[in-house]
Formats: structure tokens, sequence, C-alpha cells
């Protein structure tokens, strides 16, 4: 294997370059499995696939340079997840779990005004991960089982989303409880190394170096200005005065980063301020930004259009999405600030606004530009297209072949094996349905319904008729590996005293 770049090698030493033989990263990574098996039944987890594919884009490079930077090496890489996901929440909050998932409050991503903002906290929030400053905060829990562990965390993740101090209290009850919250509240120097490891990983990655210090600032004069609980970010990650001026020292040592439209943050900031409170009077609020004539630049004009189209197609007022998504379109596409990506986001939420209307046709066109793209918002509108469409024997074929070669290698993306049970279902192959009927319930962590789904299967194929043998003997083989799963989770669960 070739060496890292000589910069990592003479990178400062790291707290966390020796974690304890206590908790392991295969242990840590079990655990942080279990947390997400929880999280992603949660009504709170978002897979929203166009604000999640922003997200990613953001985060991707950040990975990237970690590596290149020698920040993760060859033993985390191939165990730790490096995936974030998105929260259905209008606090603003990030935080980085055990085995390296990061969640992301979509509040988070509504206050920030550029990607650089976004990446300079995935950044701290990864770095978190991979200097093992969670796996050193609690390994001195070694007599806490792995499912006891996780079940805490929960309580604590579902404590900072709450106002209510019962709540709080409730769930850090107990020595062992609140000794695992005191051990996530990072220390002052887990703090500044992930603040200084992450400003590192940015600007490598190509983001701009003032976006970490802005992000501090916006930080702190928000929550001095309208703190009541909506800024969980800082209970956990305090800034202090010392943090805020070494980010502001930082950017005289770096070189200034190409700038980059901020046209698609827009769009992306815009979606998550209407998903994160999708009630009808906020939602009315947002649809009011059509008729708003105090915007003056490109980037708070569209903003506005965006954020009264998507609340209009979710408060199906056809008439007005369609206003204000000609107004997003001629703001994208006449401005010589706009550029292909930003064009792009608002083609998505045409799309997503015509499928909601029951309108496949004018989704249709809306996607044709970008149909032959392998990205996931693509294919799964592009399979939402077909669905929409009676008597579409051949495109259902089309989708579903595209959502076959997606699950290849996605093969726990519970939406795209949900529209691909769907699809087999339309074309008549209900042993393939239900299959992956099974496989989106096994990525949402149901294990118990999705192998009721596969003796489901089975007692189909010995029904007799017509048999797919092949795929009935992927369903025996899948049920198999299922129960050996939810077997050795029981057995975990009564090591650990029962289900919490």
């Amino acid at each position: 294997m070739a060496a890292p770049p000589a910069f990592a090698q003479n990178r400062l030493p790291a707290l966390g370059d020796t974690a304890s033989e206590d908790f392991g990263i295969g242990q840590e990574r079990k655990i942080g499995d279990q947390i997400m098996r929880e999280i992603r039944r949660d009504p709170d987890y978002s897979d929203d696939a166009i604000l999640l594919e922003y997200l990613q884009g953001v985060f991707v490079p950040l990975v990237g340079a970690a590596r290149q930077r020698g920040e993760i090496g060859p033993d985390l890489d191939q165990r730790f997840a490096f995936e974030p996901f998105l929260v259905r929440d209008r606090s603003v909050n990030a935080f980085a779990l055990p085995g390296g998932y990061i969640g992301v409050h979509m509040g988070l991503i509504a206050m920030t005004s550029t990607r650089d903002e976004l990446a300079s906290v995935l950044a701290h929030e990864m770095s978190h991960v991979t200097q093992r400053h969670i796996a050193r905060s609690i390994a001195n829990s070694k007599r806490t089982s792995m499912i006891g562990i996780a079940a805490t965390i929960l309580g604590i993740l579902a404590a900072s989303r709450s106002n209510n101090a019962d709540m709080a209290n409730a769930a850090i009850a107990g020595g062992q409880a609140a000794s695992i919250q005191g051990q996530l509240n990072f220390s002052r120097d887990m703090e500044r190394e992930a603040d200084r490891i992450g400003f590192g990983v940015m600007t490598s990655a190509g983001f701009a170096p003032g976006g970490m210090a802005s992000m501090f600032e916006k930080l702190a004069q928000s929550s001095r200005l309208m703190d009541s609980g909506g800024f969980p970010y800082l209970r956990s990650h305090p800034l202090t005065t010392e943090r805020i001026g070494e980010a502001r020292a930082r950017l005289g040592t770096t070189t200034p980063a190409a700038p980059v439209s901020v046209l698609e943050h827009t769009v992306a900031q815009s979606r998550a301020r209407v998903l994160m409170d999708t009630r009808v009077d906020a939602l009315r609020r947002w649809q009011s930004r059509d008729a708003d004539n105090t915007p003056t630049t490109v980037s708070d004009k569209l903003a506005a259009a965006c954020d009264s189209a998507l609340a209009s197609t979710l408060l199906r007022d056809w008439a007005r999405a369609d206003a204000s998504l000609q107004k997003a379109q001629t703001l994208v596409q006449g401005s010589p600030r706009s550029d292909a990506r930003a064009e792009r986001a608002v083609a998505l939420l045409a799309t997503q606004s015509m499928l909601d209307r029951g309108d496949p046709a004018r989704a249709e066109a809306a996607l044709k530009p970008y149909a032959t793209e392998p990205s996931r918002p693509v294919v799964l509108l592009g399979a939402r297209i077909a669905l929409a469409r009676s008597s579409n024997e051949d495109g259902w074929k089309r989708a579903a072949e595209e959502l076959q070669t997606w699950v290849s290698s996605h093969a726990n993306d519970a939406e795209a094996w949900s529209l691909l049970g769907q699809l087999w279902g339309q074309l008549g192959q209900r042993l393939r349905a239900m299959r992956a009927e099974a496989e989106a319930r096994v990525a949402v962590g149901d294990l118990a319904g999705a192998i009721d789904r596969l003796r489901a299967g089975q007692r189909l194929a010995r029904g007799g008729g017509a048999v797919d043998f092949i795929e009935a003997s992927v369903i025996d083989a899948r049920l198999r590996d299922i129960e050996t799963q939810r077997r050795a989770l029981a057995a975990d669960e009564r090591s650990a005293g029962g289900p919490r």
C-alpha cells in the first residue's frame, strides 16, 4: 500500500491514536448498528433522497480527504460505516455515533448559508469518529453491555431533542447511564482536536477555509439571540471564545478555495427548512414567501421561490406550486450566477411536485435531461413515474431492471427495495415482489417483518404452479441468514438482561 502523503505523516499527535482495547473497532461498529436499527424506525428519521444526496455530496469529499491525510486508516475504512443520515427536526444539531454514523438535523442545514459551513460541521463530527473520541469516552464503562450502551445513547439523543427536563433526567437515570452521558460530552481537548483535524480535512477536500469560523460565529450569535432549547449542538459541543479565535487564526494558514455558486446549497437549504416542520401552519408561512418582494439577491429570491414551491406541493395547492416553480426555473436558468447543479435541483423539485399531483407525463418531462443518471434520486423518481402509469409493462420492466442494478450495490436502500417490490408486483412476479419487500424490512431493521415475508414466499413457492426456482433458492438462503441475525440479536439482549 502506498504511503500516505507527507503532510499526513507530519500531522500533530491525535488524542485517539491509541483507542482503548476495552472498546475495539468491531464493538464500536456493532453498537452503532444497534442504534441505527432503532433510529431508522423513528418517525423523525428521514430518507429524503434529494436532500440526502446533497448531504452526501458534501460528506463524501470529506471522507476522501480524510483517507488521503491518513486520518482514516485501513482498519477504520474497512469496519466503519462513514454514513450521514437526516433527522426531521427543527433544532440545530449534528452528532457522531459509534461506528461512523453521523446524524444531521434538518434545522442545522436550514441555518447554513453555504456548503462550506455545512462541511465544517460534518468534518468536525467525522473527526470525533476518526480519532476514536467516542470509544475513548465510554471505554471505562466496560461492565456495561453493548446493548445497554446503545439503549442509553438512544435515550440521550431523545432527551437532546426535548426541552422537557423530566424526560432528559429519565433518559440518564441511574449511575451507569449518567456516567455514559458524562463520557459522551466530549472534553475540551477533544473538541479542539476535532476542530483542528476537521479544519484540515475540509480544506483538503476543497471547501473554503472560512466555513468553520463563519459557522462558529453564526452558532454563537444565533444561540445568544434566540436559544430556547433550539441549539442542542451547543450543549454537547460548547463554543468558547478560544475555539472561535483559533478558527479565525487558521484562516491565515491556508490558500483560499475557488469560489463556488451558492445556488445549489440555497435549494437544499430551502428543502430542509420546509421538510423539518410539515405542520400546516408552518407550510402556510413558507408558501407565502412567493408573495414576498423583500429578497433582492438571486439566492434569496431562489430560496423564496423554492420554499413556496415545496410548501405548496405539500399543501396540494398546484397553481401556487406551478407559479413558484416557474420563478425558480427562471432564476437558475437566467442568472449569470446560475449553475447546472442548481438547475438540476429545481428540476428534481418539479419532478416531485408533478408526481405528487398524479401527472407522470409532466414529471417525466421535468426529469428527462437527467433520466440516464445512475443517481439515487433519479432512479427512485424514475421508478415512481413508471408506477404512476397504468398499462406500462415495458416501463415497469425498465424501471425494475434499473432498481435491480441499484440495489445490487446499495443493499440497504429500503425505498429502492420497496419500489422494486411494487414493480415486480405489477409485472406479476409475486415471488420477486415478496423477496424485495423482505429486503426493505431488513434495511430498516425489522427482521421479524422480513422473516414473515420470506416465509410467505416459501409457502408460495411450494404451492405448485410456475415457480422461479432461482428466486426460491435466494429466498431460502436469505431466510437462513436473517434468522441467524435475529438469533444473535436475541442472545445479545438476553446477555444484557432483556431488550431495552
